[in-house]
């Protein structure tokens, strides 16, 4: 029994271009997260200690980086989407999946550590308020938690190379 299967169908860019929309709508979730929960540590902490608001802004920052990755990745996906020329489809389905994969990859990977860094952000920048020992502890941390993002970008930019080159009537 033999099952034949399109490789390059029309419905295929469909799949690259949700690989864009993970990267960039995941990673940007995390982004805003991250930011808004650090910002309410940090808007606690400046209450009672206003001379470190500008030192503990770190996480904002960190947070703000992960959308970046995001946006990265789906420039790199979406230049690499060709339309269709002639009628027929020039973009194979294991491009399509290799591209949603990398979009997804980044985009989880920086929703993770944005969530990761928001908790830890806050918490962290109230604590620093009341100790500021607990400073290089902090961006530690963070900095493990902004890792996760960049693993992710690292994996979804080798994901985005892998492609299928559609030639002839597939």
């Amino acid at each position: 029994m033999s099952v034949e299967m399109e490789t390059c169908p029309a419905s295929a860019p469909f799949f690259g271009f949700m690989g864009v929309t993970a990267a960039l709508v995941f990673a940007n979730i995390g982004a805003a997260y991250g930011t808004a929960k650090s910002g309410v540590g940090i808007s606690s902490m400046g209450v009672m200690n206003p001379g470190l608001v500008m030192r503990n802004i770190i996480p904002v920052v960190m947070a703000g980086v992960l959308g970046i990755y995001g946006l990265i990745v789906a420039v790199i996906i979406q230049g690499s989407i060709v339309a269709p020329q002639n009628g027929l489809s020039q973009y194979s389905l294991y491009t399509g999946f290799a591209h949603l994969a990398a979009g997804l990859c980044c985009g989880l990977s920086g929703l993770a550590a944005g969530m990761a860094i928001g908790i830890v952000g806050d918490a962290g920048v109230r604590a620093v308020g009341q100790q500021e020992k607990l400073f290089v502890g902090m961006i530690l941390i963070l900095i493990f938690a902004e890792a996760l993002g960049l693993y992710g970008l690292i994996v979804a930019l080798i994901l985005s190379q892998n492609t299928f080159v559609c030639e002839g009537d597939n």
